[in-house]
């Protein structure tokens, strides 16, 4: 047994390596969860199996230890631990959430993994590291690409599951910057172990690196692509000065056609941010008014700020919500929820402090170090390694980490300190396996050995069985929220009674089941039992995750949604605004929350009580634009209360300072359009809805919007456009037969 073990534990170390290729349908997150899953399996079964062939007197390379850089993943390890202790959710940071896959469990797994390849590893390991990596990267790679031309062509092809609510590739990541960042450490990795192959085979190896290198391109990640772009370059210098011959001579080729298409894409800029290739487009819109970039500075810039208040302890892991929330600025930012900064750095100061910062920092460079050591050395890795460790450290400023590449920057500086490290006294025997071998004598009787590699493998069942239950439960309750919804609460109930992490997201989820769908698509005893599981499951997370400012307003907004059968505690809701508010001072969701409770009772009030009402709601609404005062949405709620009240002028007002103000978005768009189709201002009604629906409606991209595309269809014939009102109204015949005709008005004034 002892034998088997043995011969299986290196193939342990290595499993995690073929992850990126897994992903999971039917389970919640099909692309992140799954790799969480199996990871955390792996780690705890090799740590059984460790402990077992320890105890068994398997000899490993324990004086590898006394190397100092092997020292820094424990040491970032304990400051993790010790700042989450004294940070703001222990449980949480532990475990973090489906979504992520994170937390400090995730790390310690990542450690794990890091210390039980130190101790194991020979010089071959390295380059089956290499291996496995760089032949998965490549068909991670193949499969983007088949997801690209499925994208372009509109054809099908079996097994590649389409983009995930974006037109950019994530392959079997799921997320297009998860993607660049993995390959981008792939293609070193092939390029490397490509020298180890010989004929048809190291063909494949270099035809996978290029293909990586155009899936890199295809993501459209500026972060991976610059990345890419600086290393390029610095390897085109080293060699024009230290090459030799035509080496010298091509790298010197290169800068120069380098600096010479610089040149043109600067001067070219402008017409560049019109390309049809995204990549190029993407990159040639880079500045401080761009959306993605002015809403990752606006990040940087003020968690970063409020992470100043606590620089040495940071908040404890899985807490950047918190900070966002907190500078959450509705008329500064696109997205509405952040957990983290897309800056690896930042996020480690954030929930370490400056220590774990250092820590961080520290381990990139150990890697850069191991692989300049290797170089001096002679070994052909070295230099791959150090490229591989620039890619990692430069691409981190631009997105956040993850379990793959962070595994994978462990393993490799792991097996890169190997080499450096072993000792003649530990040589492998004749004979011998891998890096261990055997002493000749247990030191613990067998009985032990197998209790301690049991007690271990235990940990399979809290870690990994309950949640992969939990997520099961919610998965399957998600599919029948519509349809069945007995089945879902009966099942989604046996799910949270597993008592795991995954009651937070549970809340969530259900969140978005009962406003998106279940409060307009069920009705009676339906809708009422949908409502209070949904109400019930977010109440207990606010109690139990009272920071959680995210839970605070989808409980509102739950609560807010109520069926008519259902009586609304409004001491209570005015309780759960007030934390959210608290929470998230700039949320507008919390302000129109309340200024909702006195909007209901002015519909079912009349006269002066009905204005009375009214005018309460927009004291709320006229504060909360004080609070942002570049923030247009508010504005034209306002300007449609007053509208409604019959007071045009201070209508006109309030729009026209939201009119002001406005600088997109979907939401306020449609605030605007409702105003504008009220008073009758075609134009500004055209100008917003356009904003809205955008030009998709002529890719069959609004499916699902083809009411708002009839309506552009009738502004269209309002502002004088007959043409593109028939384009319109044609386009619909094709794609959603039956609806033009539901308006006969319109269609015989546009006939006319």
């Amino acid at each position: 047994m002892i034998e088997r073990i043995a011969k299986v534990f290196p193939w342990l170390l290595l499993a995690p390596a073929i992850l990126p290729l897994v992903y999971v349908e039917g389970l919640l997150y099909p692309f992140v969860s799954p790799k969480t899953f199996l990871f955390r399996a792996l780690a705890i079964v090799a740590a059984a199996s460790f402990a077992y062939l320890a105890l068994s007197g398997r000899q490993f390379y324990w004086e590898r230890l006394r190397n100092k850089w092997s020292w820094i993943p424990a040491a970032l390890l304990a400051v993790v631990y010790a700042t989450s202790l004294i940070g703001v959710d222990f449980y949480h940071s532990f475990w973090s959430i489906y979504d992520r896959g994170d937390g400090l469990l995730t790390l310690t797994a990542a450690v794990s993994f890091f210390y039980l390849v130190l101790l194991y590893a020979d010089k071959d390991f390295l380059r089956r590291l290499f291996s496995i990596t760089a032949w998965v990267g490549s068909v991670v790679a193949l499969y983007a690409f088949f997801q690209w031309l499925q994208g372009v062509s509109g054809m099908e092809f079996p097994f590649i599951e389409e983009t995930q609510g974006s037109t950019r590739l994530g392959a079997t990541l799921g997320n297009a910057a998860f993607l660049a960042a993995y390959l981008g450490m792939t293609f070193f990795a092939a390029l490397a172990v490509a020298m180890d192959y010989t004929g048809r085979w190291q063909q494949a190896l270099y035809a996978g690196a290029a293909l990586q290198l155009l899936v890199i391109f295809l993501t459209a990640t500026r972060g991976t692509l610059l990345a890419l772009m600086v290393v390029g370059f610095l390897v085109a210098i080293y060699f024009a000065i230290r090459g030799d011959g035509n080496v010298r001579t091509y790298a010197r080729g290169g800068l120069v056609a380098a600096l010479i298409m610089a040149a043109l894409f600067i001067g070219f800029r402008d017409s560049l941010a019109d390309f049809p290739i995204e990549p190029v487009r993407r990159i040639a819109s880079i500045s401080l008014t761009d959306a993605t970039v002015s809403s990752r500075l606006f990040v940087w810039q003020n968690v970063g700020g409020m992470a100043l208040q606590k620089p040495l302890t940071g908040y404890g892991a899985e807490h950047i919500d918190i900070l966002f929330n907190r500078v959450y600025d509705p008329s500064a930012i696109v997205e509405q929820w952040f957990d983290r900064s897309h800056n690896a750095y930042l996020d480690y100061f954030v929930q370490f402090g400056v220590l774990g910062l250092i820590l961080y920092c520290t381990l990139v460079l150990s890697l850069a170090w191991a692989g300049w050591r290797l170089w001096q050395a002679g070994g052909r890795y070295g230099p791959f390694i150090l490229l591989i460790a620039f890619v990692y450290a430069a691409q981190n400023f631009f997105v956040f980490d993850t379990v793959m590449t962070l595994w994978f920057l462990l393993a490799l500086l792991a097996a890169a300190l190997a080499p450096l490290e072993i000792s003649p006294a530990l040589a492998r025997p004749k004979g011998g396996t891998g890096g261990l071998f055997l002493t000749g004598r247990a030191v613990a009787p067998r009985h032990v050995s197998l209790l301690a590699g049991a007690v271990v493998l235990a940990l399979l069942y809290p870690v990994v069985v309950e949640p992969l239950r939990a997520n099961l439960a919610l998965a399957d309750g998600y599919i029948y929220h519509v349809t069945d919804i007995s089945r879902t609460v009966d099942t989604m109930t046996r799910g949270l009674a597993l008592n795991t992490y995954a009651d937070i997201e549970y809340g969530y989820q259900l969140y978005t089941m009962y406003t998106d769908r279940q409060q307009h698509m069920l009705e009676g005893e339906d809708r009422v039992a949908a409502y209070r599981f949904a109400r019930d499951t977010l109440a207990k997370n606010y109690e139990r995750y009272s920071y959680d400012a995210r839970t605070a307003v989808y409980l509102a907004h739950v609560l807010d949604s109520a069926p008519s059968e259902e009586e609304v505690d409004e001491d209570f809701l005015r309780e759960v605004l007030a934390r959210a508010t608290e929470l998230s001072p700039k949320r507008i969701q919390p302000w129109y929350l309340r200024a909702n409770i006195s909007l209901k009772k002015g519909d079912r009030a009349s006269g002066a009580a009905r204005s009375q009402h009214y005018r309460e709601a927009i004291e709320v609404l006229a504060e909360y634009s004080e609070t942002v005062p570049e923030y247009a949405e508010p504005r034209y709620i306002v300007a449609g209360l007053y509208h409604v009240m019959g007071e045009r002028a201070a209508a006109a007002e309030w729009a026209a300072e939201g009119l002001a103000l406005y600088k997109g978005g979907g939401d306020t768009a449609q605030r605007a359009v409702k105003y504008y189709i009220g008073v009758e201002d075609w134009q500004n009604a055209l100008r917003f809805l356009q904003d809205v629906v955008g030009e998709g409606w002529v890719e069959d991209e609004y499916d699902q919007a083809y009411d708002q595309v009839y309506d552009l269809a009738k502004l269209y014939l309002l502002t004088g456009d007959r043409e593109r009102a028939v384009e319109i109204v044609e386009h619909l015949r094709r794609v959603s037969p039956g609806l033009v005709e539901t308006d006969p008005v319109f269609l015989q004034a546009l006939e006319g």
